[in-house]
């Protein structure tokens, strides 16, 4: 379906046009692009929290079926986007069409995804234990419990994923599945495929009959708008992919407010890749070149990019580190996908290039004009790794450090004495099995996800996905941005004690009229 861009806030149905415009920049050419962007301000944040606190009663408790219905209508909607949104993802965003077309269809599944999580109703977590009056020495009330959705969420579209994790992205979709209407900071440097997309859901919020407050879009650039959201009383939890620094500023804001409310940022990684030495030796060539390969992906410009690599020293990784360097070497310039981000790579990067523990292992091909910025490379000892905590500072880019350990004893405190992680991935062959087994123990208690002989780079969007880990990796080590078990960030358990049947919400009464699958004095009940 088409659909055209104008550069209107979107609160609920309506179209607003307040005083104040930028423009989406064009990532290779550097130009500005058409039309100007009103930036939304303190009138239109009240109005779309207004609107979400207004819808928030009917659609939190909107049946399952009915509920699943709009998250499909949505994912249909996005779809029929096509080539029109494609292209001016491409534009704003400088990344390749094929990565694109991959990240809407993400989008789309994970819409479709989330409906199928919805209509099965185990999100509910219906528990009911009946009443036991003869009990002695106490009689027991009785007493059912259900999650609940925690009331308008907030959502801050990311640069790297203009699609699968911007407006209708992961946080969006979960916010809605679990019954929270949403109001999305579009993120300033895609707002023509921000409001494609938006104009999308709006559609579908419509198209089901649901209120206008489901759903709002409120583009900006200022950091103003970001707090005022979070501030904002009517607005209950936040998500948010970005800089530490971003994701703190938002989390002080929230814990500020009369009452605090939970952010769930992801903020910052280097997902570190442990190399052990018979994988190094019988395939060291292999691995360098995925490495290269996985390191220089989008640019560098994933959460989940190897930002780092310990071995243990010898001749084995002295060949991993030629291979490795080679390849680097043979990697094109790539477009970054906003000044601020170019400048900050080329910062790390050159400081990594001035320290004297460090050295460079490859360097990828030179980049002279737009956006483009060229791959790196770099080794340290690890006793330099260990006393200089820029060294383990996030590079957003393409761009890692191998750190060099002396023996086994070594690799494990570097491991120990990282910061919370997204990932961490284990290179080895079976011989290595054994430090694998002492390994992992250390590795689960700093990251959210443990990846054998694989690549970071890449996050399934699955029921099992654990896309999260400890601080500073995540605001939430207990919770997931991706997956179906993000749901859970956006509910909050009630009981009902001692209320007749007819005052029940449909979930917790006898006769089970949404047919959900409960668990009924400690017995798990299959849906009828």
């Amino acid at each position: 379906m088409s659909e055209h861009i104008n550069g209107a806030v979107l609160v609920g149905a309506q179209e607003c046009r307040p005083s104040g415009s930028f423009h989406a920049i064009e990532a290779v050419s550097g130009q500005v692009m058409q039309p100007a962007f009103c930036e939304a301000g303190a009138s239109e944040v009240d109005a779309a929290c207004a609107l979400a606190a207004a819808a928030y009663p009917v659609f939190s408790e909107l049946a399952p079926e009915a509920r699943a219905k709009f998250l499909e209508t949505a994912a249909t909607a996005v779809e029929s986007l096509g080539d029109t949104l494609i292209v001016r993802a491409m534009a704003e965003s400088g990344l390749p069409r094929a990565r694109l077309e991959g990240e809407l269809v993400r989008t789309v599944r994970q819409l479709q995804l989330f409906a199928q999580v919805v209509r099965t109703g185990e999100w509910i977590d219906a528990t009911i234990d009946t009443a036991q009056p003869q009990r002695t020495p106490l009689p027991r009330p009785d007493l059912r419990r259900r999650n609940v959705a925690l009331g308008p969420v907030v959502v801050f579209g990311a640069s790297n994923f203009p699609l699968a994790f911007s407006v209708a992205g992961g946080d969006t979709a979960s916010a809605l599945a679990a019954g929270c209407p949403v109001v999305v900071k579009g993120h300033r440097a895609h707002p023509g495929t921000g409001e494609l997309v938006a104009r999308a859901l709006r559609r579908a919020v419509e198209s089901c009959g649901l209120p206008p407050g489901v759903f709002s879009y409120l583009p900006g650039t200022t950091h103003a708008l970001g707090s005022a959201l979070v501030a904002d009383p009517r607005i209950h939890a936040a998500g948010f992919t970005g800089s530490r620094g971003g994701g703190k500023a938002l989390m002080d804001v929230a814990a500020a407010r009369p009452e605090p409310i939970p952010v769930y940022a992801e903020m910052s990684a280097i997902n570190p890749v442990i190399l052990l030495p018979a994988a190094a030796r019988a395939r060291g060539a292999e691995l360098a070149r995925a490495y290269a390969a996985s390191l220089s992906m989008g640019a560098g410009q994933f959460c989940t990019n190897p930002g780092l690599l310990i071995a243990i020293d010898g001749p084995d990784l002295e060949n991993f580190l030629g291979a490795a360097g080679a390849a680097v070497q043979a990697i094109a310039p790539q477009p970054m996908l906003t000044d601020g981000i170019l400048k900050s790579y080329r910062s790390g990067v050159a400081a990594l290039a001035a320290n004297p523990a460090v050295t460079r292992v490859g360097q990828g091909q030179g980049a002279t004009e737009g956006r483009l910025a060229s791959a790196a490379l770099f080794a340290t000892q690890a006793a330099a790794f260990k006393s200089d905590p820029a060294l383990s500072a996030e590079v957003f880019g393409a761009s890692s450090l191998v750190v060099r350990a002396r023996d086994d004893a070594e690799l494990e405190q570097l491991i120990s004495g990282l910061e919370g992680q997204l990932t961490a991935t284990l290179l080895f062959d079976a011989k290595d099995e054994p430090l694998v087994a002492r390994l992992l123990p250390l590795l689960q208690r700093r990251v959210g996800r443990v990846l054998a002989n694989g690549w970071p780079t890449g996050v399934e969007v699955c029921h099992a996905m654990v896309h999260g880990g400890p601080f500073p990796a995540t605001s939430d080590t207990r919770t997931t941005s991706v997956g179906t078990l993000a749901i859970q960030r956006f509910l909050r358990p009630v009981c009902y004690q001692s209320l007749p049947d007819s005052l029940l919400p449909p979930a917790l009464r006898a006769a089970n009229p949404w047919k959900l699958p409960r668990r009924v004095d400690g017995v798990r009940q299959s849906a009828p």
